[in-house]
């Protein structure tokens, strides 16, 4: 069943003795994987919440959880909502200083748990997603593993509340040099900007400076492929075309 989840066996052993807490992705893959008709899952969501994240991260993982609409750019890994379990934890053994591997365990499933907002009722938020070319050339992880992250960005591509364009690297100009972006919509209709570096993140909810955020949004969209060409490019590099 481990395997069939995509996780370690002592992390599966460590759930089924109480020293670690089930988290609600998980949940609903083992609810698949037993049949239990969402049993595991109903009973996470109910269950007590405990901070999981760094404080400077955690005010951003709530807005996420509840916004309207993401628009996300990418220009060194895939990101984190759209990544497999094998390349998020690729992702965590990069780190440096680096972490234990419990640690690297813990950060995928918790990752994982935020993939959540896929299955929200009655629709997921509206999603924009803008990927630099050279991300899906690196293979983080191993080859195998980032061919299963681009066969899943395909597959991500057809959902119907998602958008997925590729800046192509031949691009002679780019509007997103200084770095990635995320940029949310909360259930107020207000806009704000989140911006992360090299341990270090913050929120931007000035008008004036998300505006400007929005603007250079907007115009590393009009550089990228059109969506269509995007699956195009993930099925070449995938070899599936």
């Amino acid at each position: 069943m481990a395997t069939q989840a995509c996780v370690a066996l002592e992390t599966l052993g460590s759930i089924e003795q109480g020293r670690r807490a089930l988290r609600l992705g998980l949940a609903g893959e083992l609810d698949g994987i037993l049949n239990t008709g969402g049993a595991l899952a109903v009973a996470v969501g109910k269950a007590p919440k405990k901070e999981r994240y760094p404080a400077f991260v955690q005010e951003f993982i709530d807005l996420e959880a509840q916004a309207l609409s993401i628009c996300s750019y990418e220009n060194a890994v895939v990101p984190g909502l759209l990544q497999t379990p094998e390349y998020a934890r690729a992702v965590f053994d990069c780190l440096y200083p680096p972490i234990t591997p419990q640690e690297a365990e813990d950060r995928m499933l918790d990752r994982l748990d935020r993939q959540g907002i896929f299955k929200q009722k009655p629709w997921p938020p509206m999603m924009s997603f803008l990927l630099d070319e050279s991300v899906l050339e690196r293979p983080i992880g191993g080859r195998e593993v980032l061919r299963g992250q681009i066969l899943h960005l395909r597959e991500m591509a057809e959902l119907p509340f998602l958008g997925l364009q590729i800046i192509p690297k031949a691009r002679t100009k780019h509007a997103g040099l200084n770095g990635p972006l995320v940029l949310i919509e909360t259930p107020d209709h207000e806009h704000v900007a989140y911006i992360e570096g090299q341990r270090v993140s913050f929120l931007i909810d000035d008008p004036d400076e998300v505006g400007i955020l929005q603007a250079k949004y907007g115009m590393l969209r009009s550089q990228a492929l059109t969506p269509e060409d995007t699956m195009g490019l993930l099925e070449r590099l995938a070899g599936v075309t």
